[in-house]
């Protein structure tokens, strides 16, 4: 009898085993978010969680927000260096691969991303989603491209024309306008400062000579362009007294300075773009910064998705397919319009979202044009190391105590001694 009862047990169990395991706890993908814009992030990706686990039973999607880029990278290595709970994905700085390589933080892509998956990023957003510092010349994926932006000048077109000005071509026009439209009440141009190196690229590309290459382990700091491009954000409180003097401390406050009024012009983020135009009651203009000989220059700026070291291969599946989710073109394309990032699909660019978004929103479109300009971001080895080295160098300008000159000689001898362990006979 315990026989045949035991039988019976065993041939329940296989029969309702499907049932079992759907009644199993759920996939927990929890992810470290940064919040690093003016637009309701949270509330958009908690929408977004709930419309993919209502597709997706036994997947529970977890955001959690961290504060900034850099908080998001200070918690995920110092969880990981006490042996804490890690999330299974990451949002964190495009430029921040090589440290989060190095430090084993993150692991490749290679074996969920297709050919065909990939071909359909920008190659602009692609360009540093790679590591391949001493490997076998095959470079390993690490980061997916998801809330990229670039550096972009916002204008008041209202106010120039007002004034019979037209938007500036070129560093003179730039800081003859700034000049002009600078009151009491008012500054011509802002430009945040207090994280230097992202809004200072595109003036020393500008000049001629950007700050980094395609090589890791080189930066580019005491060229003579670059030091004009330095003179030439001293000139404008200096000489034109058209920006408020010293470390403009004032990230946060600039859009909505700018939409109310308080600045004629900015230098922001294309992530702050859906703020703007909907808090500003003046005709909104957006650009690269103008070159000092003319053209238009800006550098690509914002986070990759990274899958953490350690994820078990259950929850790693799990994650992965999230990934290809919010990645693709309907989703780039709704998160572009809803925070500002420009998509990263260039089959998003002909969805009848966009096109229908940006004929109310052109400002968008110039926007995404952008990346066709954008350089090569600053990232290098042991970033953290040389982009504190530029930045205290910076800093030193900015509050008088160090001519461009003396402190970019002196950024490129501290910056190459930084390097120095990475470079290869």
């Amino acid at each position: 009898m315990r026989m045949r009862l035991l039988l019976v047990v065993v041939l329940l169990m296989a029969a309702f085993g499907t049932t079992l395991t759907s009644a199993q706890e759920p996939v927990v993908v929890e992810i470290y978010f940064p919040i690093a814009v003016d637009s309701p992030i949270t509330a958009i990706l908690d929408e977004y969680s709930a419309a993919y686990e209502a597709e997706n039973a036994g997947v529970d999607i977890v955001f959690s927000f961290e504060g900034g880029y850099t908080d998001v990278k200070n918690k995920l290595l110092t969880t990981m260096e006490g042996g804490g709970d890690l999330p299974a994905l990451a949002i964190m700085l495009a430029t921040d691969i090589y440290d989060l390589r190095n430090a084993e933080a993150i692991v490749p892509l290679d074996v969920y991303a297709s050919e065909e998956y990939l071909a359909d990023f920008f190659p602009t957003w692609l360009s540093n989603s790679y590591y391949d510092y001493d490997l076998d010349g095959t470079p390993e994926l690490y980061g997916i491209p998801f809330q990229r932006s670039t550096v972009l000048l916002y204008t008041n077109l209202t106010l120039l024309e007002e004034n019979g000005l037209t938007m500036p071509t070129n560093w003179e026009e730039l800081a003859t306008v700034a000049q002009a439209l600078t009151t009491t009440d008012r500054w011509g141009i802002l430009l945040p400062n207090s994280w230097p190196y992202w809004v200072f690229q595109p003036f020393a590309i500008g000049a001629g000579q950007n700050i980094v290459t395609e090589s890791d382990t080189d930066v580019f700091f005491n060229t003579p362009e670059v030091v004009a491009g330095l003179q030439y954000w001293m000139d404008l409180f200096q000489t034109y007294q058209a920006t408020p003097a010293g470390v403009q401390s004032n990230w946060g406050d600039a859009p909505g300075l700018f939409a109310d009024g308080k600045a004629a012009m900015i230098i922001h983020s294309t992530g702050s773009l859906p703020s703007i135009l909907g808090k500003a009651v003046f005709e909104v203009g957006v650009s690269g910064i103008p070159g000092k000989d003319g053209g238009y220059h800006t550098v690509t700026g914002g986070g990759n998705l990274y899958m953490v070291a350690g994820t078990d291969e259950a929850t790693a599946e799990a994650a992965w397919k999230f990934v290809e989710w919010l990645t693709s073109p309907a989703q780039a394309v709704d998160w572009s319009i809803r925070t500002g990032y420009i998509t990263t699909r260039i089959s998003g660019l002909e969805l009848d979202t966009w096109t229908a978004y940006i004929a109310e929103n052109p400002q968008a479109a110039d926007a995404a044009a952008t990346i066709d300009v954008a350089g090569r971001e600053f990232s290098v080895q042991s970033l953290a190391a040389v982009r504190d080295i530029l930045h205290a160098h910076v800093f030193d300008v900015l509050n008088g105590v160090a001519t461009p000159e003396d402190a970019m000689a002196a950024a490129q001898t501290e910056a190459d001694e930084a390097l120095s362990m990475f470079k290869t006979e």
